[in-house]
């Protein structure tokens, strides 16, 4: 396959442009595909290099770049470049992925969305310098996150940090002096009517993981399709079953098993049996969905 990234999408949202706030507010406004829809496309493109198609699929994809961008909005970087490099990621993110590997877009994207952001940080901030292998980029990144406090380091905690992403110690300690510290050369963005303002190390807003577009959307599409899964397994059930696995388990006033054997006329026991048979009924309907 060609390199066509370039190609993929219109001029007029190639980049956020001067009016960032404009920009954010149209990719807002571009619906989300639904699963078939986005598999659709994706076999387009996939199969037939169809450029319309993956425009599609990029354009659906944009408000998530967004998304991830402003998770590194403390290095001191504008935000328009950070969403312009995430959207190179997404670009590169469409012409590889494979529809058959049965995942959603967005959980693929996120990782080629988030390497293009991490080589403009490093490139662009000088404080940095030292990232320059693998190792020691997952350390920039990750350094905040696995400290414990706000302290500086031990030796024995560096050591614990070293160990677990591939490092030395010295260079756990080395990265947090830097990461710590200010940069003479570093330009900030205050206001020039800001006097009293101090400047704040980029290093305080490392990228959060906890909102992590690509990991909402993936949780909210299997909550969505496990719920589905749930309803029908229930409705292949007797109504017997479903009636006992609703009232013991979904109901917001659940039964016990003597209340269930009460009013059906058998031992609690017979009821527990039947609860047991109806839960390995939907195990098995929903891990063959």
């Amino acid at each position: 396959m060609t390199d066509r990234s370039n190609q993929l999408m219109p001029l007029s949202l190639s980049a956020p442009g001067i009016n960032l706030g404009a920009y954010i507010s149209t990719v807002n406004q571009i619906p989300i595909l639904t699963a078939e829809q986005e598999k659709n496309l994706a076999e387009r493109y996939f199969y037939d290099q169809d450029l319309d198609a993956a425009k599609t699929l990029v354009m659906s994809h944009l408000r998530f770049v967004v998304h991830i961008a402003r998770t590194y909005a403390g290095y001191g970087l504008p935000q328009g470049d950070l969403i312009q490099e995430g959207n190179l990621g997404l670009m590169k993110a469409v012409k590889r992925f494979d529809p058959s590997m049965g995942v959603r877009l967005v959980s693929f994207a996120v990782h080629w969305i988030k390497a293009e952001i991490h080589e403009y940080v490093i490139r662009n901030w000088r404080i940095v310098k030292i990232a320059t292998t693998k190792a020691q980029r997952k350390l920039f990144f990750n350094l905040r996150s696995l400290k414990k406090s706000s302290k500086k380091l031990t030796l024995k905690e560096a050591e614990a940090i070293a160990k677990d992403l591939n490092v030395t110690a010295a260079q756990v300690l080395e990265m947090e002096g830097r990461l710590t510290s200010y940069d003479a050369a570093f330009e900030t963005q205050n206001d020039d009517d800001d006097e009293g303002s101090q400047y704040v190390s980029p290093s305080l807003y490392l990228e959060d993981n906890r909102y992590d577009p690509a990991r909402v959307v993936e949780e909210e599409d299997w909550e969505a399709q496990s719920t589905s899964a749930l309803h029908h397994a229930m409705n292949n059930l007797d109504d017997r079953s479903r009636n006992i696995l609703q009232r013991r388990w979904l109901d917001d006033d659940k039964s016990t098993l003597h209340d269930l054997a009460a009013e059906y006329n058998v031992s609690a026991e017979r009821i527990r049996q039947l609860e047991k048979n109806a839960m390995e009924k939907i195990k098995v309907a929903m891990s063959s969905n």
